[in-house]
């Protein structure tokens, strides 16, 4: 039997809630997400179905009706950078599968799988359609890619500048001895903790002290290119300070893949802006990177996170921050780090947490899935905290009564919600992952 507590929370809940029975039904969602100049759109797991699924087409119909540029993810940029040239016909050939074979990091299953299919052919039937300087992009935040994002550095410098391209290359010869292990090169810091810090940091202000009108009379159009080349080599420099904290302080590691995530979407914002008018983007990520850290137990351990300190830099209302639960179903996950891929069960959610009051609400509206916007005039009963369910790539659900939740304040972490009762596992399909490469999502798994 429900507490009367829990009666208040549900109750509250759905005063700010509505039934999603049908696609059009997001509409009254989109278009109050449609306000804010950044929209980042959660996920509790990184193995769902139906999370990939609503935020392909919520993502889709930001772009659509509401001029949403780009489509920013909690993945890597030179993978991410291959499917961009996909979508916008560079190479003209080819299909978005071949174009996702470049995530080879594991979890290959985050972005190697069935939904970003359909989803990457829609933005390159869309681009088709759609005139230059309004074709929406695909971009990675994430922070892992050392040694591949060295190498696009001088790719991209030999065809811009040679003479620094030389010069990227002489520096990054300091990573040599590690045969692009990244392990072997944390490692390597408890003994030598000078590492290779100095030398990215060199080819970083390289490349920001190369002017744009220094080349473009030499070869039209690099304007891409070298902003390629620049957002590598800020790549590399947080790789390196990344690698260098989880050798020194683990959750520093944390903090500092964070404000990475938040200087790329920076970078992304002025890139895509013309003349004045600022361009607008979606986030794709999990909930403990999107909702606001100062609504959870994170401030008081040190942590910080994307949504939160998207929040301070912009202003909370040119964020929109998008939460994503379920109570019980299917996921993509593994056992272990660097396992196999396995299709687990996500047992029935804890009592009193979120997500079993939104079993409830479920129920109440008859729906599998619902939506909830929360503004001004949200309950404060929303407010209080209540566990919400967390899951990783690595996942046991024999173990989910000592861990999985985090104390959140629903109301405060996010500007919007969607529940889906019952949830179904990811459709991967199967990419060899390089196993010498530090995992997506290291250590914590999110």
């Amino acid at each position: 039997m429900d507490s009367p507590h829990d009666t208040t929370y549900v109750r509250a809940w759905k005063d700010a809630s509505f039934p999603i029975l049908r696609p059009l039904d997001f509409e009254p969602l989109v278009d109050t997400l449609a306000k804010a100049r950044v929209v980042m759109l959660g996920e509790a797991t990184h193995g769902t179905h139906e999370f990939y699924e609503l935020r392909r087409l919520i993502s889709e119909w930001l772009i659509v009706k509401h001029g949403f540029r780009f489509l920013a993810v909690e993945g890597d940029w030179p993978p991410c950078a291959d499917l961009n040239h996909y979508l916008h016909r560079v190479p003209a050939k080819g299909s978005a599968r071949e174009a996702l074979e470049s995530f080879h990091r594991w979890p290959t299953w985050m972005w190697a799988n069935a939904e970003i299919v359909r989803l990457a052919e829609w933005m390159r039937s869309h681009n088709s359609r759609t005139l230059d300087k309004m074709r929406a992009g695909f971009y990675g935040l994430d922070v892992y890619s050392l040694f591949e994002s060295m190498q696009a550095v001088v790719d991209q410098l030999e065809k811009i500048n040679p003479f620094l391209a030389r010069r990227a290359k002489v520096r990054y010869q300091c990573f040599d001895a590690y045969h692009r292990n990244e392990k072997a090169y944390a490692r390597s810091l408890l003994r030598f903790p000078e590492g290779c810090e100095s030398e990215v940091i060199e080819v970083l202000q390289d490349l920001l002290r190369l002017r744009l009108s220094e080349v473009e009379a030499r070869i039209p159009g690099v304007s891409a290119a070298l902003f390629d080349a620049r957002q590598n080599a800020r790549v590399v420099k947080n790789a390196e300070s990344y690698y260098r904290a989880l050798i020194q302080a683990d959750d520093e590691s944390w903090n500092v893949r964070d404000r990475h995530m938040l200087e790329t979407l920076d970078q992304l914002l002025v890139h895509h802006s013309e003349f004045g008018n600022p361009a607008r983007c979606i986030v794709w990520a999990h909930n403990t990177h999107v909702g606001d850290y100062r609504a959870t137990d994170m401030a008081g351990e040190g942590l910080v996170n994307l949504g939160g300190l998207a929040r301070q830099k912009y202003g909370a209302d040119n964020v929109a921050l998008v939460g994503f639960g379920t109570h019980e179903g299917t996921v993509i996950a593994s056992h272990s780090w660097d396992g196999p891929i396995e299709r687990l069960r996500i047992p029935p959610a804890r009592s009193g947490s979120v997500e079993s009051a939104g079993h409830q609400l479920a129920g109440e509206f008859k729906a599998e899935i619902f939506a909830s916007v929360f503004g001004s005039s949200a309950s404060s009963s929303l407010e209080e905290f209540r566990d919400h369910r967390a899951i990783g790539v690595v996942y046991d659900p024999r173990r989910e009564r000592w861990g999985n939740y985090v104390p959140t304040s629903l109301s405060r972490r996010y500007d919007a919600f969607v529940f889906v009762d019952r949830t179904q596992a990811l459709e991967p399909f199967i990419v060899g992952a390089d196993l010498r490469e530090i995992p997506e999502t290291w250590p914590r798994g999110q």
